[in-house]
């Protein structure tokens, strides 16, 4: 029996079936993306990380998404978790910003749970006074408080990397939210981005990254996957076209860049107000 790990081949067959009794033609972008809401997903994204996290053997996964979010190695296990005070919880719940979309705590009874913007809730267990994890996937976060106690930033643990996520109020919550659905209503790319993200695979693939057009954490981040990004860029040879699929849910432009020889990359970036490249990330392409 086919489970989430078969999703490409579900997509294929999903294709093919359309195309053979209904006459319908869906690209592979299309069917994938059908297959993570079958699947309860948010989006193929969401899909696709969770097969990668499958796939990795126990002791590499330790070493990596295994980790507290102080970054201490634990071989996997969880911290023991406490109960705070609902007063406490009640004050950690807000609006956190993050890149263009808003991550949303909200207090559930003894615990916290959170949510990304496009993505589904995850319950969060207190395993110190700041510090909180998930019970079913590795990923943590730990809460940076003002002198009144009120958190002023969350940083979130995951797959070995913090991101850092400054409290909000409300109104800018709603005023990014808004922004992301007339982009993806209008499907209207952030100037500028095709012709980033073409420099960035271009930099990425002859193994010298331009930093100076990203921000400190993706640098961080570029500097860490280079070795393993830069080899497998550099085989799909030169870019052929980029074309621009629509606007992801946390805001972010998608593209499939094409290579010569007809191979291609799926592209997610994200754009600051001045140009720098905040966010990218690239899965299998159509």
């Amino acid at each position: 029996m086919r489970d989430f790990r078969d999703a490409k081949v579900m997509a294929q067959t999903l294709r093919e079936a359309l195309s053979s009794t209904r006459s319908v033609s869906l690209t592979v972008s299309e069917s994938l993306e059908l297959v993570a809401k079958m699947l309860g997903l948010s989006d193929w994204n969401v899909l696709a990380a969770r097969i990668r996290s499958a796939e990795q053997p126990g002791p590499d996964r330790n070493n990596e998404a295994g980790r507290t979010v102080d970054g201490s190695d634990q071989s996997g296990s969880k911290a023991k978790e406490i109960q705070l005070p609902q007063a406490t919880l009640d004050r950690y719940a807000g609006s956190y910003q993050f890149h263009g979309a808003v991550f949303t705590i909200t207090r559930d009874d003894d615990h916290l749970s959170a949510r990304l913007t496009g993505q589904g809730s995850v319950a969060y267990y207190a395993v110190s006074e700041t510090e909180f994890v998930a019970r079913d996937i590795e990923v943590a976060f730990r809460f940076t408080l003002g002198p009144d106690g009120i958190p002023t930033a969350v940083i979130l643990h995951q797959h070995g990397n913090d991101h850092t996520m400054q409290r909000i109020d409300a109104a800018a919550a709603q005023e990014l939210q808004r922004a992301i659905e007339t982009r993806m209503s209008s499907r209207s790319a952030n100037p500028g981005s095709a012709a980033a993200l073409r420099r960035l695979v271009e930099s990425l693939a002859a193994g010298q990254p331009n930093y100076g057009e990203m921000s400190a954490a993706l640098a961080e981040l570029t500097r860490k996957q280079l070795p393993r990004l830069q080899p497998g860029l550099a085989d799909m040879g030169p870019i052929t076209s980029i074309e621009f699929l629509g606007v992801g849910a946390q805001g972010q432009d998608v593209y499939s860049v094409w290579h010569q020889g007809g191979a291609a990359s799926h592209w997610h970036i994200t754009l600051g107000s001045d140009g720098t490249i905040i966010s990218a990330f690239v899965t299998a392409g159509p």
